[in-house]
């Protein structure tokens, strides 16, 4: 069980209240110690009958008439030394009260503004680019405390993840330049050289080449949006069904010319959505079909819903499946690359099932890969459904 922190407010009140009470507590018993004392020494001065008086007096007898007329004789004297007395220690028993307490809430304050201490070492820290500090727990203080070294432990776990995030990507991008780069800078500078001829075949490599970049650019602009949260800024009440059935119509001929046939199962699949980016998504895993696994001569397309809060559409295959790279993908990179060769080879970027999954995460979705048994790939986007409707055929 989560052990319950009082608030800095709360301990503030606590502490005030408890050297105040302190303070009165070593007013009142330094008083009533040194009172008795003063007495004791006041009697001392006086003759033993008149001391004698003024304990009968204390103690309800009645004295020596004569005695008593001595002692109302001493009386003002005997009480101005008193009050002389007692005030004075009054004075030094608030003087030792204020230094006792403030050495006290000295160290009370030292332990409540420690962890702050502390954060401001950490942040310093922080700022010089150090994102692997962190501040230890705090056993004790205040909840505010707590909740802020929790809040800048998280802080800086997101910014050393972005720090590594950065250094994979920005490496991820140099890998997926070099080719296309040094084809064309080796092709160009063979021109050049005299090497090649200038002729039209060499030309088409150079062009794409060219739109190879062109669309990495494009995908890489995907992605940036994606990291700033500006990929889906719209969303209206859509059908993944009927957009599913519009897509795979319209991509038929490209089906038909990778060598495949297409198998559907549209159900209805509601949900909130940014249809031009879904599209963007489902024509890119159509295309890694195409291009991956036009061997399995199939692609299959399906839409529908997974329990009562998600709907989904899944893109199949037959081909040779996913590389194992793709399913043990770091987990600071937003690239899922799969195998480079074969994304050059067949002029894909290697980015595209990023973008996809980016589009997902966009939707407060997510991406799932899976192997079909028997062979082949099954993609699947997962997005969260329209809870305004009752869902339909659940699959």
């Amino acid at each position: 069980m989560k052990k319950r922190r009082l608030s800095l407010s709360t301990l503030t009140a606590l502490t005030i209240v408890a050297m105040l009470l302190l303070s009165i507590t070593i007013i009142y018993a330094g008083i009533s110690w040194y009172s008795d004392r003063i007495e004791s020494d006041l009697l001392a001065k006086l003759p033993s009958k008149l001391s004698q008086a003024y304990r009968d007096i204390s103690a309800g007898r009645t004295p020596d008439q004569n005695d008593l007329m001595q002692f109302v004789a001493q009386l003002p004297a005997f009480n101005d030394e008193g009050n002389t007395r007692l005030y004075a220690s009054l004075i030094g028993f608030s003087l030792t009260a204020a230094v006792l307490c403030g050495l006290i809430g000295y160290w009370l304050a030292r332990r409540i503004s420690r962890p702050l201490e502390i954060l401001t070492l950490a942040t310093d820290d922080l700022r010089r680019g150090d994102f692997s500090v962190r501040i230890p727990a705090m056993g004790k203080g205040a909840s505010e405390i707590a909740t802020l070294t929790d809040t800048f432990n998280a802080l800086a776990a997101d910014l050393d993840n972005m720090e590594r995030r950065l250094r994979f990507n920005t490496m991820a991008v140099a890998h997926e330049l070099r080719t296309p780069l040094t084809v064309l800078q080796g092709t160009i500078q063979g021109m050049l050289d005299g090497v090649f001829p200038l002729e039209d075949s060499r030309l088409r490599l150079l062009l794409s080449q060219a739109e190879g970049l062109a669309r990495l650019v494009e995908d890489l602009r995907m992605l940036s949006l994606a990291t700033a949260q500006q990929l889906v800024t719209e969303r209206s009440r859509t059908d993944l069904a009927q957009h599913a059935e519009k897509l795979i119509d319209s991509a038929r001929p490209l089906i038909a010319a990778a060598g495949m046939t297409v198998e559907t199962d549209f159900n209805p699949a509601r949900t909130k959505a940014d249809f031009l980016r879904l599209r963007q998504a489902m024509l890119a895993l159509v295309e890694n079909c195409c291009r991956y696994a036009a061997s399995g001569g199939v692609i299959r397309c399906e839409t529908g819903h997974l329990g009562d809060h998600e709907v989904f559409v899944r893109i199949s295959d037959r081909g040779p499946g996913l590389p194992d790279d793709v399913f043990h993908r770091s987990p600071f990179g937003m690239f899922i690359t799969g195998d480079p060769s074969r994304s050059r080879a067949t002029g894909g970027t290697g980015l595209g099932l990023s973008v996809v999954e980016a589009i997902a995460r966009a939707h407060d979705g997510r991406l799932q890969l899976d192997q079909r048994d028997g062979g082949g790939a099954s993609i699947t986007i997962v997005l969260p459904g329209d809870t305004d409707l009752t869902p339909a055929r659940r699959c």
